[in-house]
């Protein structure tokens, strides 16, 4: 159109100037008329193109719904393609829990083969029990009807059992207490050994002394014997002492002994109180062992002959201490110490061993007696073992061991107390006095000398009074160590370090109370 339209208007201006222009025109005609064929043509041209405009605009417009339809369904796409990724998002996490799932089979599934096939050994184990036990049971019927078999002859040897009971009842037997046997006789016999000073020594005029002999009278006083007349003082080796208590020869062993597990139990004893915390050593001859060459050791005495108690606890103690170091040696046997004395004395063994404080009363013997020729001695420095020698009495006699055992443990009590052999009566006076608020001044000194706890039997209790009667006879645990090892001045209150002249210091030792750094010490007295 625009193109048309210029040349129209070029045409116009043409004419308007050829129209004011003078001469010849025949060209310029010519040219018009040419030129308005252009543009006739030029107009059917336009009107074809105006036709062709408009079926372009129709069909553009046709495009256009078509477009718009087109978008619409885009969209619609669109939208479906959105539900279709969520749908499909749904699809894979569906996708992903069911694999997870699977695995979760697969696994389970290969732990119920496996349990199956524990299930299957266990069923056939169990089939090989029930096969078992089915035998078994067999055997058992048989065994049931051998035992019922049995058992009837046990129910009539019980029967007869039960008659022997009665008529022993009727006939009044019965077993006493070693007390009431020595109530009834009215002596008490004490086992002891007679040649260890110290312990249990009897002197060339007769007189024993010993703190085994303290204890002895200590017990006579408290079951109400007089210690001087009523106590028949036997004499027990090594070697027989246990069966002398085992068949009534005698009614206490107290006799420096040692408390061991199988003497204990296979013995037919039982122990009471221990008395002295000992120790095994080894004395020897200075003329077949240097003390200064062998240092005081006795790891020194390779190829020693050593005498040595028959039956002792020393002799098993001997040959484990040696053994251990692989030292050899040669035991000398001997059956109680004078025995041993004269071997030692005599030169038939290098040395001699026993409890410690066996072999310093020795010692202080040998070089006092002038027995040894000049010859010195000594002690070496090794322990080979521990020995807690202690009060004996049989087995299954308990009222009796009670008495025994309470009777030390009432010496002890008293040193810890302050009460002594001098002062015991001034104490129990004070002690069981009643104060302002009506209590008693003391009650643990009261009961300690003036109550009986129970003891005895019931046909010969104790008296109240029996640990008075004790520190009459003995003192307390103080005063009967300083009698038997010191130089018997010791007051009973002032502890170890007071003692003087003592040929076993008690000063930091084992047998100290407990309160100086010792062991001794009592249960309650109450």
């Amino acid at each position: 159109m625009e193109r048309i339209t210029t040349i129209l208007i070029a045409i116009m201006m043409a004419t308007v100037s050829l129209a004011g222009c003078s001469g010849d025109d025949s060209g310029y005609e010519d040219t018009i008329s040419s030129m308005e064929q252009d543009a006739i043509a030029d107009q059917a041209m336009m009107a074809a193109l105006n036709a062709t405009i408009s079926t372009l605009t129709v069909d553009l417009e046709t495009l256009g719904t078509q477009i718009t339809g087109l978008d619409s369904q885009i969209a619609d796409l669109q939208t479906e393609i959105e539900s279709l990724s969520l749908q499909n998002s749904t699809k894979t996490n569906q996708i992903e829990l069911m694999t997870l799932n699977m695995t979760t089979l697969v696994n389970a599934k290969a732990l119920l083969e496996a349990q199956a096939l524990v299930l299957d050994s266990e069923k056939a184990l169990l089939e090989a029990q029930v096969s078992s036990l089915t035998a078994s049971n067999q055997d058992a019927a048989t065994d049931i009807a051998e035992l019922q078999a049995l058992s009837s002859q046990l129910n009539q040897t019980i029967q007869q059992l039960e008659s022997t009971i009665s008529d022993m009842e009727n006939s009044g037997s019965s077993i006493s207490s070693t007390l009431n046997t020595i109530i009834d006789r009215g002596t008490m016999k004490c086992g002891v050994k007679s040649s260890q000073y110290g312990m249990g020594y009897t002197d060339s005029s007769g007189v024993r002394s010993g703190l085994d002999i303290t204890y002895c009278r200590a017990v006579a006083a408290a079951i109400g014997l007089d210690p001087d007349t009523d106590v028949e003082y036997i004499l027990a080796s090594g070697s027989n002492r246990f069966e002398m208590l085992a068949s009534g020869t005698i009614d206490v062993l107290i006799r420096t002994t040692t408390w061991t597990a199988s003497r204990d139990a296979d013995l037919e004893a039982d122990y009471a109180g221990i008395n002295f915390y000992d120790g095994q050593g080894i004395m020897v001859r200075e003329d077949r062992f240097s003390a200064a060459a062998a240092g005081n050791s006795a790891t020194a005495l390779d190829e020693a002959t050593i005498c040595v108690g028959i039956g002792t606890t020393t002799e098993g103690n001997l040959y484990d201490w040696f053994s251990s170091r692989e030292i050899t040696f040669t035991s000398v046997p001997v059956a109680d110490y004078s025995e041993a004395n004269q071997k030692f004395i005599d030169g038939d063994c290098d040395a001699l061993t026993g409890d410690a404080s066996a072999l310093v009363a020795r010692k202080w013997q040998l070089d006092n007696d002038g027995s040894m020729n000049g010859v010195d001695i000594w002690i070496a420095t090794e322990q080979m073992s521990k020995e807690p020698l202690a009060a004996v009495t049989r087995d299954y006699d308990t009222e009796w061991n009670d008495v025994v055992e309470w009777v030390w443990f009432g010496m002890i009590t008293a040193e810890e107390s302050g009460v002594t052999s001098s002062n015991y009566a001034a104490q129990a006076n004070d002690a069981c006095a009643t104060n302002d608020a009506g209590s008693t001044t003391d009650p643990g000194i009261c009961r300690l000398l003036t109550e009986n706890f129970g003891l005895g039997t019931a046909e010969n209790p104790l008296s109240g009074t029996w640990m008075q009667d004790v520190l009459a006879v003995s003192g307390n645990y103080g005063e009967a160590y300083d009698e038997a090892f010191c130089d018997g001045t010791y007051d009973g209150v002032s502890g170890s370090d007071a003692m003087s002249g003592c040929l076993i210091s008690r000063a930091g030792t084992l047998n100290a109370l407990v309160s100086e750094g010792g062991i001794q010490y009592a249960p309650s007295m109450r």
